[in-house]
């Protein structure tokens, strides 16, 4: 055991005094706000304004069609097919001519299939959709003003939303708004790729420790001293504290920065209940007040633990798996056909939890964070939902067991392999070198 802690002790020191690691650290969350805001300005401006060109031959739209961000709509008379190609191909601000027919007996179907829209070249899809919808909503008026139905009773029919009250006779667990359960599917996909990311990150960097130590032949010096299982652990819990530190420090940035938010926001109106307010609304300042309410009345203390012991024994399980190719190969070349058994099932996590947003206490979302080969990255996807303690026991239970399962079948390859230099890596040396004493 004290050769263990030297050896942790000594990798755990060597990357926290690294600067990158410090650099990193303080860095990455503001380099992901940082990203995030690069690919909504990308996205804003890749953004273009189209202009339409209306030709409304049935009178029904020269008033109701309204111009927006997406598309702009200049009404012209009747123009010809000759004209319509002439303005397309020598003006290229013009992105198309929408040519709306006559409407004859009322037979708004005809109007539709003979509405075209002539363009050069391949307009967006934002303005295409935004085209439709309203040339869509207009006919869909018409049609109801054609039955005689009057502006209130055509608005009241027209309405496009349903406000539905959800109660939850269950007094410990009440219903979310729509806000809400977004707000913890957003922190449990980012719980889910945070964990996978790392566990991959650092498993890697355990084997490509092992796989230098091994071509230095510097561990043929080391393991003079200790025996190879106790380096083993020694790099895999090393790096395990500096996977800590790193997650302690972000935890702390994260809730200070939810408490920074809450209070800089003006919070809800007290004699309203939550999600009444928000419903339709699009106030920036009421939207982050209420998503930092969201975050700060869920059961953080629970979510971080589970987080932290889940992504522990997550890292364990799988760094044993890369330790173990580390030490059983020469080369780096060699690592990547075999890392493919440990990513596979953390890939099968990763989407399988996908179905957790649709249905959290699901059959599927059970049992992938159940199976220790996608619980780590499936029940931390799943706990801002809610997970009875049960579950997450079981859980625990069993992803304890098969990491102490793996860390013990690669502690014995690791013990032969590391001293094997020229041997092509094969299942079958694997399970040979598995199966000496």
């Amino acid at each position: 055991m004290r050769n263990i802690i030297l050896i942790t002790k000594r990798e755990y020191l060597t990357q926290v005094k690294k600067k990158s690691f410090i650099i990193l650290t303080v860095l990455m969350p503001l380099l992901i706000i940082a990203f995030g805001g690069l690919i909504g300005f990308m996205f804003s401006i890749n953004k273009s304004t189209a202009i339409i060109e209306v030709s409304d031959q049935s009178g029904l739209f020269k008033d109701e069609l309204k111009s927006t961000d997406d598309v702009v709509y200049r009404f012209i008379s009747a123009p010809t097919q000759k004209s319509i190609k002439t303005n397309l191909e020598t003006r290229e601000k013009l992105s198309g001519i929408l040519v709306i027919p006559k409407l004859e007996a009322q037979n708004f179907d005809r109007l539709e299939e003979n509405t075209t829209l002539w363009v050069n070249d391949n307009i967006g899809f934002e303005a295409k959709k935004s085209i439709v919808w309203d040339l869509k909503s207009i006919l869909q008026k018409q049609k109801i003003k054609a039955l005689g139905l009057k502006a209130n009773e055509m608005e009241s029919i027209t309405k496009k939303t349903f406000n539905l009250n959800v109660e939850s006779i269950n007094e410990d667990n009440k219903a979310d708004t729509d806000l809400a359960f977004g707000v913890k599917t957003g922190l449990g996909m980012l719980l889910m790729y945070v964990t996978f990311m790392f566990i991959l990150m650092y498993g890697v960097r355990v084997m490509r420790s092992v796989l230098e130590e091994k071509n230095n032949r510097v561990v043929e010096i080391i393991i003079s001293s200790v025996k190879p299982f106790e380096l083993m652990m020694g790099k895999i819990i090393g790096v395990t504290f500096v996977a800590l530190t790193q997650f302690s420090i972000w935890i702390m940035m994260s809730v200070a920065g939810a408490v920074f938010f809450n209070a800089s926001f003006y919070r809800l109106p007290m004699n309203l209940p939550s999600g009444e307010v928000q419903t339709g609304n699009t106030d920036p300042n009421i939207i982050i007040s209420e998503v930092s309410h969201t975050l700060l009345e869920m059961n953080f203390p629970l979510i971080i633990l589970v987080f932290i012991l889940f992504f522990l024994l997550g890292y364990v399980f799988y760094s044993s798996i890369y330790a173990a190719i580390g030490s059983a190969v020469d080369n780096e070349t060699e690592t990547q056909q075999f890392t493919l058994i440990a990513v596979l099932p953390m890939m099968i996590g990763v989407y399988g939890s996908f179905s957790i947003i649709n249905n959290p206490d699901g059959p599927m979302a059970f049992w992938l964070s159940i199976i220790p080969f996608t619980s780590p990255i499936a029940m931390v996807a799943r706990i801002p939902y809610g997970v009875p303690a049960w579950q997450i026991a079981i859980s625990l239970f069993l992803l304890f067991g098969a990491a102490l399962l793996m860390v013990y079948a690669a502690g014995k390859i690791y013990r032969t392999g590391i001293l094997m230099y020229g041997n092509k890596l094969s299942l079958k040396n694997l399970y040979k070198w598995y199966r000496s004493r």
